[in-house]
């Protein structure tokens, strides 16, 4: 008898959003997991510090994992890994430098001890239960990032991971397009490929091509130079510390991840620091400007990284001024406009020269344009396609793509997070969904901040909160002591004293009302003040401060 088992696929995350990628294959009793990334919060998420994504299935299923298999070393690939190893135990498959990145944040999070690393090189090809996953080197913004074809009992799958065609990269090792050209030809039975640049036309510059830049920025230059960029962007610090080297310049580093990343890249051989080029920045002041390089963290104006404490005078051992040049060597990811414009504001006050991708050429895209995406689905072929990385629009504009280059419009399916894709050797269909979503990470907290605490701290930032402290008698409901009216992030009490007064005479009605009515029950007089008092200032000012009332019960 035909065996009817089908594969599910189910995505976790990383579709219809950008970031937290995470995708489960399972076929039977057998589970493997592709990445465990994190994204960072939005605006709207007051005092969050970290996204992961729901893993509740996992858990759920955790002795059917058979691995987890990693495309390469970005946050939003590798991020929330300890989280998930917190609760689950499987190994760890990904190439050196992925594993160098992930070591670190286990030892972090003090799971390195008991974590199962398993080192793999693009070619390899371990088996996980029923699934064979061969890694398949391919170009990014970071070394060793690879693309998986995993072989099932249904058919071929391949996911490119993130990617771009280089024809020219920093390491001279070239994506594998004549293995995925190869697995085509044999037959790929469903692709799940990258969307991020999908809406850019033509192909991505290479790399290699800002060394002219660079030249350029460096060559005469007599000020101190600054460079912003990504951490895990080796090839491109691998530029600076070259052209830093040709112009007789030190080279130090500040930020903890551009450390960290630099470390792990160094001992592994897949960066090269000259002798005696590479210097602490404790010893910055026994060089002149025209002697020193700095290679920093906070290309996205994020508000710790080391630039942004620059920029706005808080760094402990930079000080910015009119003798640096200040290069942002990356573009703001979509939502980080404004704080990197506020970066870029400060500097110049500063009197720095600041250089950024809107007035020069100093940053390529790691990521595939829409003719590499193009060159992608034609060598692969696939049946069935699924796009993936992106927002619903980059899925919708991939998918229509495809159709572009051959794949039928009924063999393409848009998915998002949660739901179960279920494939056999010929088409796929949604059935279902599991559990999946968001879990935001608060300090210590891992799940204990949730849309409603959310809501109250969006609330208190922009309305502000007024406590109203008032003892009443357990017996008569009468008011004995107060109202005491506390006001913060409202108006400043002694410049609003008549509102304030008011604000106490309108507590004392609503409570009078209530012992009139012999309500002494503590949940109703605070309801019957929150309604009286919100209502009062909103009637006066038009702003609606969170207000919350704390009752002293007194017996007398």
């Amino acid at each position: 008898m035909k065996n009817k088992t089908k594969l599910k696929i189910i995505p976790l995350g990383g579709l219809c959003e950008i970031g937290k990628n995470i995708t489960v294959f399972e076929y039977g009793g057998d589970i493997l997991v592709l990445d465990c990334g994190l994204a960072f919060p939005d605006e709207e998420m007051f005092g969050v510090d970290l996204v992961i994504p729901d893993t509740s299935y996992l858990v759920k299923n955790k002795d059917k994992i058979k691995g987890i298999v990693l495309t390469h070393g970005h946050e939003d690939h590798i991020g929330a890994l300890p989280y998930l190893l917190r609760e689950v135990s499987a190994p760890i498959y990904g190439t050196n430098m992925t594993l160098g990145l992930v070591k670190l944040k286990l030892k972090e999070h003090r799971l390195l001890d008991s974590a199962k690393i398993k080192p793999v090189k693009p070619g390899d090809t371990v088996n996980l239960g029923p699934f064979k996953v061969e890694f398949i080197h391919v170009n990014h913004s970071i070394p060793d990032a690879v693309a998986m074809a995993i072989t099932t009992p249904v058919g071929v799958i391949l996911h490119t991971g993130d990617y771009k065609i280089d024809t020219a990269p920093i390491d001279d090792d070239m994506i594998n397009l004549g293995r995925i050209s190869e697995l085509g030809k044999k037959g790929i039975l469903l692709m799940m490929g990258e969307s991020t640049n999908v809406e850019r036309t033509g192909y991505s510059l290479s790399e290699s091509s800002l060394a002219a830049s660079f030249t350029e920025l460096f060559d005469g230059c007599t000020k101190r130079i600054i460079i912003a960029t990504f951490a895990s962007n080796v090839h491109r610090i691998q530029q600076i510390i070259n052209a830093a080297h040709r112009n007789k310049r030190k080279v130090a580093v500040s930020g903890r991840s551009m450390d960290n990343v630099i470390t792990v890249a160094n001992d592994l051989g897949y960066i090269k620091i000259p002798k005696g080029t590479l210097i602490s920045l404790d010893e910055i002041n026994r060089y002149s400007p025209e002697q020193l390089v700095i290679i920093t963290t906070g290309s996205q104006g994020e508000t710790m990284s080391a630039l942004t404490r620059m920029a706005f005078a808080d760094h402990r051992k930079v000080v910015i001024g009119a003798n640096d040049r200040v290069i942002i060597s990356a573009s703001p990811i979509p939502g980080n406009e404004k704080d990197v414009s506020k970066v870029i504001n400060e500097l110049y006050k500063k009197e720095a020269e600041v250089i950024y991708d809107t007035v020069a050429d100093i940053h390529v895209s790691g990521h595939a344009f829409r003719e590499e995406l193009k060159l992608m689905l034609k060598l692969a072929r696939p049946k069935l396609f699924v796009p993936v990385h992106g927002e619903y629009r980059h899925l919708k504009q991939h998918a229509l793509l495809a159709q572009e280059t051959g794949v039928d419009k009924k063999n393409i399916t848009i998915l998002d997070i949660g739901q179960v894709l279920e494939v056999d050797g010929k088409s796929a269909k949604v059935t279902e969904t599991v559990q999946a979503g968001k879990i935001m990470v608060d300090g210590l907290g891992v799940g204990d901040v949730g849309n409603i605490v959310l809501r109250d701290r969006k609330h208190l930032a922009e309305d502000g909160l007024i406590v109203v402290v008032v003892g009443v008698s357990s017996q008569t409901g009468i008011v004995t002591a107060g109202p005491d009216i506390i006001s913060r992030g409202f108006v400043y009490v002694r410049e609003a004293e008549d509102l304030m007064e008011a604000s106490r005479e309108c507590v004392r009605k609503a409570l009078s009302v209530c012992a009139e009515k012999h309500v002494k029950d503590w949940n109703s007089l605070k309801h019957a003040i929150k309604n009286s008092l919100g209502q009062y200032i909103y009637e006066q000012t038009k702003r609606k401060p969170m207000i919350l009332p704390v009752i002293m019960e007194e017996n007398i």
